[in-house]
């Protein structure tokens, strides 16, 4: 028998290259879905990841072997104060894509908005929604400028994380309408999104820094009598191209990406967090004071890390309904 060769494939997907650090730690959303509902709502949202428990839940899924029966699922809890509608903003369509035609901004925006912008001394709020109105028959999309409220979570800043949110469903007027009732208000997350829900997370990942091929691409480490290196690579390549290839496994920044789970599902949404924080807090985020979502599974990102949610991009084909929940632990993960 010849030494069999361990099966050792590159790990990591090349469509995500190149793997560089997100430019910010607030993700971006590039595309925001089209609903088909009679009256106009917020296509999104945004919340802090507070960390990481388990619940006990009825199985819904009707081809499951375990339909109808309690089963154990893993579980992320996000801490989701209400968002700030500070402006409105109206978007007109060209050859190139969106334009801006203009902005409405609340009357008296609250102190802490100077850290993000500098904001001017007087607001034309009329003249500015007079104006949309006017322009409405041109008016491609109207989106809003949200900003979240970290006061009011256990997050340790005070500089808010401001976001624009797209509305989604009814007719133009009706959407023009709804956002002016929004204008300076907050908005819960319940207001969004609904329990049983399925919605897409988009979050920057937790940083690695600078890390091998081994750790960054799960490279073969070479044998031990291997020359020079056994954590490296055995060949950067051919010598026909006359330069290394990008597909070749290379150390570099791991985590840190910007990165979008599709269809996570609302397992839970309440609006006292102390009933769903373990004992002892959540290990470095603390106790959950306000409202708060419970998703399916785990979110990119450390605790603390800003977690926009966005309503599905390919939702699934099944209607979601909430799912019956028997327990949610609470026991303290330091064992206190």
């Amino acid at each position: 028998m010849g030494h069999r060769k361990k099966h050792a494939p590159k790990r990591g997907s090349l469509a995500y290259l190149p793997r560089k650090r997100a430019k910010h730690i607030l993700a971006r959303i590039r595309y925001w879905p089209k609903i088909e509902t009679d009256t106009p709502r917020l296509l999104g949202f945004v919340g802090y990841k507070a960390g990481m428990t388990h619940v006990f839940a009825v199985e819904y899924r009707k081809r499951s072997p375990n339909y109808g029966k309690e089963v154990i699922r893993p579980a992320t809890v996000l801490e989701t104060p209400p968002l700030l509608i500070c402006a409105i903003r109206a978007y007109t369509k060209n050859p190139y894509g969106l334009q801006t035609l203009t902005e409405a901004w609340m009357k008296d925006p609250p102190e802490e908005l100077e850290r993000v912008f500098t904001i001017p001394e007087n607001f034309n709020t009329e003249e500015n929604l007079k104006k949309i109105e006017e322009n409405l028959d041109n008016v491609a999309k109207l989106r809003v400028i949200a900003i979240t409220q970290p006061k009011q979570a256990s997050v340790s800043k005070k500089k808010p994380d401001a976001m624009e949110i797209e509305i989604g469903g009814g007719t133009i007027q009706q959407q023009l309408e709804y956002v002016k009732s929004l204008l300076g208000k907050t908005i819960p997350p319940t207001e969004v999104f609904k329990e049983g829900q399925h919605l897409d997370v988009i979050a920057v990942s937790i940083g690695k820094g600078f890390q091998g091929p081994v750790k960054r691409w799960g490279v073969r480490i070479l044998q031990r009598k291997a020359r020079k290196t056994k954590r490296g690579i055995a060949t950067l390549g051919p010598w026909k191209p006359t330069h290394v290839m990008y597909s070749v496994p290379r150390a570099g920044q791991m985590g840190f990406h910007q990165r979008t789970e599709r269809n996570k599902r609302i397992l839970k949404i309440g609006t006292d967090g102390k009933e769903i924080t373990p004992k002892g807090g959540f290990i470095r985020y603390g106790v959950i004071r306000g409202p708060y979502i419970i998703l399916d599974g785990s979110v990119p990102g450390p605790e603390k890390r800003p977690i926009k949610l966005r309503y599905p991009a390919r939702p699934p084909k099944q209607i979601a309904e909430p799912q019956q929940i028997t327990y949610i632990s609470l026991e303290s993960p330091q064992g206190k």
